[in-house]
């Protein structure tokens, strides 16, 4: 595991530095702050960020390096209360918005929604990037959905503010326009519509950036922005001071503990977990380092013993823990009902510690009703309206990813262990089913499926499912919300159930459990 965490640093630092050396001094030649020294000027001091997929994008464009897809998205604390940052990195490519940008910041602000957290915006964009047009400008999730969303958060009282700090051209103008409150930054900023090249080709007038849409103009001639700042520093000294007048008190939803450390080390996890997942471990052993004081109150402890499920309390917020053990069974799916039911009903949040191959299959498993309990443990995970976490610490395979709280039954939040794999099923099972396949289809003709043959099916699905199980594949496409390295999870989870209490939780109606 150690190996496969060093790993990920490495992917990460080199993310971290954003755009090119080149990029990168250029942008600060202007007097300009890199994207994340913003970030951290804007949040409290030694508060941490919360960041969501540093790995988007990554090895996504054959031919194009796009760090962290050109944009850094993260939950950080200003003035005491938890904004969700969306901020663009000027040294990627301008800025500007490939399809991978557009889904992280409608993931973002999809986080934002859910756990109704004000959105500040970061804006120093060139728009979206044109050669890829088809895939950012025209589809429901694309470029436009981000205006749509803020605008109906803005509607739900969910606070928009905006701060341009650089180019905000064309549809990007509307990022400020529709924001509550924004800033811009003295000759520095720029709002238009069409820049100074389009307008001389469709009018004829000669004008400059500054002039067509620059600070003196918005906040002295149109009014789109509310606030002048005479420099990056200024701009956010005004965000802090934005958030700090927004009158927000949270709601305290579940009753708190004081936060007490484990009692056994977090990284002993290197060694619990190892590089084989087919290595056989207690989950309870991951339990006991992440919760607090290592208390964990086991719910149903001698039934479907391959799924746990108890209470426990992480940085003094109250969580109901489920964790695989081994393969479903129909005992283990009706536990984990049963308990997810409770914890609705108590409006506790919910852990999905995911190692899991699947659901039991075979005539016994099938005679018992595992489609019908397994329907009901994937039923109480899609209607349960408490929040959901989700961390992929193994593997993810098949139904079991539905069944543990997956990407489609929305968790508010979903991260992968380095180690963790994700695809439909194993490659060697996946292999073995499509050689098995051909084999009968060869014998139907009459012919012989010979040893090369089945080898030549068998390697290229083995290195396809090797490459697209991968959590870096995973994350590069936002199929979870960051790789996350095992010692920080206790954190992870304490910033993540935080942001969470910040939305009432609704009453639980669940569909109908087929008996």
């Amino acid at each position: 595991m150690t190996k496969t965490v060093e790993e990920l640093k490495t992917i990460t630092k080199r993310i971290t530095l954003g755009g090119a050396a080149e990029a990168r001094e250029r942008h600060t030649s202007k007097n300009k702050l890199l994207v994340r020294d913003r970030i951290d000027k804007l949040l409290d001091p030694n508060t941490p960020f919360l960041e969501f997929s540093q790995l988007a994008g990554y090895l996504l464009y054959d031919d194009e390096d796009v760090p962290a897809a050109g944009l850094i998205t993260g939950i950080g604390q200003i003035e005491g209360r938890e904004c969700v940052i969306v901020a663009n990195d000027a040294t990627v490519k301008g800025g500007t918005y490939y399809p991978v940008t557009v889904k992280k910041q409608v993931r973002a602000q999809e986080i934002a929604r859910e756990n109704r957290l004000p959105c500040v915006y970061l804006v120093d964009s060139g728009g979206a990037n044109l050669p890829r047009q088809a895939d950012v400008f025209p589809d429901k999730e694309h470029f436009g959905r981000t205006f749509y969303n803020e605008a109906t958060m803005s509607a739900l009282g969910i606070p928009q503010i905006a701060v341009v700090m650089g180019s905000c051209t064309a549809g990007g103008a509307y990022v400020p326009a529709m924001a509550d409150q924004s800033i811009i930054v003295r000759r520095q900023g720029t709002i238009f519509l069409a820049g100074p090249p389009l307008v001389k080709a469709a009018t004829g007038e000669v004008v400059s950036a500054e002039e067509l849409g620059g600070g003196d103009l918005h906040c002295r001639q149109s009014g789109v922005t509310d606030y002048y700042a005479m420099d990056d520093a200024h701009a956010l000294h005004l965000t802090r001071r934005i958030v700090a007048n927004l009158n927000y008190i949270k709601p305290q939803q579940v009753l708190m503990k004081p936060s007490v450390e484990p009692l056994y080390p977090a990284d002993e996890l290197y060694g619990i977990i190892g590089d084989n997942l087919k290595r056989v471990y207690d989950v309870r052993e991951v339990i006991a380092r992440i919760v607090d004081g290592s208390e964990f109150d086991e719910f149903k402890k001698l039934y479907g013993e391959t799924l746990v499920t108890g209470f426990a309390h992480i940085h003094g917020y109250p969580v109901g823990i489920l964790g695989n053990n081994g393969v479903l069974f129909s005992e283990s799916a009706l536990k984990g009902a049963h308990f997810i039911e409770l914890c609705s009903q108590l409006k506790i949040p919910l852990l999905f510690l995911q190692n899991i191959t699947g659901f039991m299959v075979g005539r016994d498993a099938e005679a018992g009703g595992i489609a019908k309990n397994g329907a009901k443990l994937v039923t109480a995970v899609a209607c349960t309206q408490v929040p959901k976490i989700t961390v992929i610490i193994g593997g993810s395979y098949g139904a079991g990813n539905y069944g543990m709280a997956g990407r489609s039954y929305s968790p508010r939040f979903l991260y992968m262990w380095p180690n963790a794999r994700i695809s439909v099923m194993g490659g060697e099972q996946a292999a073995q089913v499509l050689t098995q396949i051909t084999a009968e289809q060869r014998k139907r003709q009459g012919k012989k499926f010979t040893a090369e043959e089945e080898q030549s099916i068998r390697e290229p699905i083995l290195r396809k499912y090797d490459y697209e199980g991968s959590p870096y594949f995973s994350s590069a496409r936002l199929w979870d919300d960051g790789v996350i390295d095992p010692l920080d999870t206790r954190l992870v989870l304490a910033l993540s159930l935080s942001a969470a209490l910040n939305a009432p939780i609704p009453e639980t109606h669940f569909g109908i459990f087929r008996m």
